[in-house]
């Protein structure tokens, strides 16, 4: 697949999913990928800190049943390694002109918590944005504080290439991130620390629609 046809796939996405070790309720991860799949989710995203490639292979070989998108955080090697569709880089990551270089072909995320930073990634050839936290988050204690919904509408308003929210999203706010204009919606415990995970991928899925 080409950048042409993973970004038209990308833009026709709602529900982000991120699963990563810690965060599962004591599950293992591929019972938490299985059930978002079997939900509907059609792009995930592996964020494991420890080793990005314990889990690549079962992730790329599920993903690709499903006929969903795989993302990589932060290791363009891993997702290359395993042929994943993307990689998703923070701010102390490879820079985004080095991956594009290394990697034509695949999607490329960049985290951002201004204006500033969602700007610079979309000059320097990132596919989207993830920009958080909107709201407090347990998940990623260094994320800095909430922007909230009005920062997010104003970012949103600015940049041109698609904006992937994240950040304490989820069912009681949701409807706020919504109502903001956005279209994709990352979310991590939401799904992921869910009793039911798969009627909850449903569930999510159908308000995005």
């Amino acid at each position: 697949m080409n950048l042409a046809e993973r970004e038209a796939r990308f833009k026709k996405t709602t529900l982000y999913p991120v699963i990563t070790p810690g965060f599962t309720r004591g599950r293992s991860v591929i019972e938490i990928l299985e059930a978002i799949l079997a939900g509907g989710a059609q792009i995930v995203q592996l964020r494991d800190k420890q080793d990005p490639g314990r889990y690549a292979a079962e992730f790329r070989r599920l993903t690709g049943h499903y006929g969903a998108l795989l993302i990589i955080n932060d290791s363009l090697e891993t997702a290359l390694k395993y042929e994943a569709d993307g990689v998703h880089l923070g701010q102390t990551d490879l820079a985004i002109g080095d991956a594009r270089l290394a990697a034509p072909d695949l999607l490329i995320g960049f985290s951002a918590n201004s204006l500033e930073g969602a700007l610079t990634a979309e000059e320097k050839g990132a596919t989207y944005v993830a920009l958080g936290p909107i709201f407090p988050t347990q998940t990623k204690p260094d994320a800095g504080e909430a922007l909230g919904i009005e920062s997010l509408k104003e970012i949103r308003s600015k940049i041109q290439i698609p904006l992937v929210a994240i950040g304490g999203i989820n069912a009681e706010n949701i409807n706020q991130v919504i109502n903001a204009g956005i279209k994709h919606i990352a979310m991590i415990t939401a799904l992921t620390e869910t009793s039911d995970i798969e009627r909850a991928t449903r569930g999510f899925l159908s308000l995005l629609q």
